[in-house]
């Protein structure tokens, strides 16, 4: 009775360890996303070029979401187009209609998409040989949104199998609101400079009876 008494108390106290064990890193976890927002915002406040905050969200996504690949498309005209990679040969060159693709879909429905494994092989694939992502077999994307609506696409991508959490899911959500808030942005600043270009080449104005 005793030795199995003392089996019950050894099997509780290695549930218990195990599930702080899980605590601590879903903790961790959570801090190291915590910082990845904190710094992309930053990006809202600096006194940057937009496509080096582009470049910027992407290199920090690849970081802290151990990903193999990050693209992020802008919408152009109607047109997904590249504008920000961790491999950047292709961007500005890799273009898609919203109908067009996983990435199409994700724009079009305004949808998060979650493919843990053999995205390639799912109906809406569409392949790009400039892209060796299109080989990898796990797929995340979420749309990229402001005021306007949608504003682009942000693919997230695992050579192997990746069985997407709800926190990566919700992390890559909101990177792309803001990335939708540095578009805004980029485009006010823009407005106000032209604004003030445009008072200023007006020149002073005379006085009435000089």
């Amino acid at each position: 009775m005793a030795v199995c008494h003392w089996a019950v108390i050894s099997r509780g106290i290695i549930l218990v360890v195990s599930k702080v064990h899980e605590l601590d890193q879903r903790l961790a976890r959570t801090e190291q996303q915590l910082r990845l927002l904190q710094k992309i915002s930053r990006f809202l406040v600096r006194d940057m070029k937009l496509q080096d905050a582009l470049d910027s969200v992407v290199s920090l996504v690849v970081e802290f979401m151990e990903c193999d690949s990050c693209l992020l498309y802008l919408l152009d005209n109607r047109e997904l187009v590249l504008r920000a990679s961790n491999r950047p040969s292709a961007v500005g060159n890799v273009k898609l209609t919203m109908n067009e693709g996983l990435t199409g879909w994700v724009a079009r429905e305004k949808r998060l998409l979650a493919i843990s494994r053999e995205a390639f092989r799912d109906s809406r694939f569409k392949y790009f040989s400039d892209l060796p992502e299109d080989t990898y077999e796990a797929f995340l994307s979420a749309p990229v949104i402001s005021r306007r609506g949608v504003e682009g696409v942000i693919n997230v991508q695992h050579r192997d199998p990746h069985a997407h959490t709800g926190i990566e899911m919700e992390l890559l959500t909101s990177v792309g609101e803001q990335v939708g808030c540095l578009l805004m942005l980029s485009r006010t600043e823009k407005t106000a400079s032209e604004n003030s270009n445009l008072v200023l080449s007006a020149g002073p104005q005379r006085a009435s009876g000089a």
